[in-house]
């Protein structure tokens, strides 16, 4: 039955994504460095393009026999048009965002990376004003200029600088589109499935991308340790599956320009998990960028006079 949307509700559920991919890009580096020890061993360094591959693969192998158990195998079926946007959803939206944000990284630097990948809400705006299901009103070009400019303080930009190269630009800006889409398509798939059946199929096709980018064969010669697999298997639950049925469970009850607003919070939550963990020391221009953010997050919610935004939504099924 239709319910109404629940922006709080979608709020806490985007905040909850955001820092649990904060969590997982602390994780992340230390991977890359061989900064990681377990049960007092350290690992050595993980292959950035493995760490990346392992998500997702990892995410659907431990979610398909999950709602297979609960669920069976006749409720994950799916007619051929909608398995086919679900594909292209993985592969354009969350294989290729990852793909070429950390394609970005290699040739530029993580500053430049993320205040071009968080451009997403530039076009998640433009692409709901050309479809004329939103209108530009002041409140929301004023939360997306808010997040961009609260992005790039928490990042410091103005003091690392911006480092331009033609592939690392490009991958970067190819990146904040395929954030955008699936921001946008994985708002209008979740009116007609539940997040985890999105979940698990968007996960198989960017499984499968992977595949084609890296070979199976290559993960094996990387001969590596127990113990680095098994972080890579709590390093794809915490990069991929709980955050993104936590991201999908908010654009649920928020609009996709909402939602990726509130998605700028994951490098303000990375900062202050490097404070807290690493005690990395928090500059007062990134508190001023942290409080931009927040307040992009209440501008976009302020209401439109002249027209009414409300969405409603198809429950879920859980």
């Amino acid at each position: 039955m239709p319910i109404k949307a629940h922006p709080a509700r979608g709020y806490f559920y985007i905040a909850a994504a955001t820092f649990s991919w904060a969590l997982a890009a602390t994780l992340g580096r230390a991977a890359f460095t061989g900064r990681w020890s377990l049960a007092g061993n350290a690992l050595h360094a993980i292959d950035p393009l493995i760490l990346s591959q392992s998500r997702t693969t990892f995410s659907f192998l431990v979610l398909l026999p999950a709602l297979v158990l609960f669920r069976g195998t006749r409720k994950l079926r799916l007619q051929r048009a909608d398995l086919f946007q679900l594909f292209l959803l993985g592969i354009l939206g969350v294989a290729a965002s990852n793909y070429f944000y950390y394609l970005a990284i290699q040739k530029t630097n993580v500053a430049t990376a993320i205040i071009l990948q968080y451009t997403a809400p530039v076009w998640v705006l433009l692409y709901m004003v050309a479809r004329r299901l939103q209108r530009a009103t002041l409140s929301r070009i004023a939360a997306v200029a808010l997040a961009l400019l609260g992005i790039a303080l928490v990042i410091g930009i103005f003091s690392s600088g911006l480092r331009l190269d033609r592939i690392g630009v490009s991958a970067a800006l190819v990146a904040s589109l395929s954030f955008s889409f699936y921001n946008v398509g994985g708002h209008r798939l979740l009116t007609h499935h539940d997040r985890w059946t999105v979940l698990l199929y968007t996960t198989a096709s960017a499984a499968l991308f992977w595949i084609f980018v890296n070979s199976p064969s290559k993960i094996v010669s990387a001969h590596y340790s127990g113990g680095q697999w098994l972080f890579l298997l709590v390093f794809s639950l915490l990069s991929v599956l709980l955050p993104f049925s936590f991201y999908f469970a908010g654009l649920q009850h928020l609009e996709p320009t909402q939602a990726v607003i509130g998605s700028c919070l994951e490098p303000v939550f990375s900062i202050l998990v490097a404070a807290i963990a690493l005690g990395e020391i928090l500059r007062p221009v990134q508190a001023i960028g942290i409080v931009f953010v927040l307040a992009a997050i209440l501008v976009v919610q302020l209401p439109d006079r002249k027209a009414s935004d409300t969405a409603t939504l198809i429950e879920p099924i859980e």
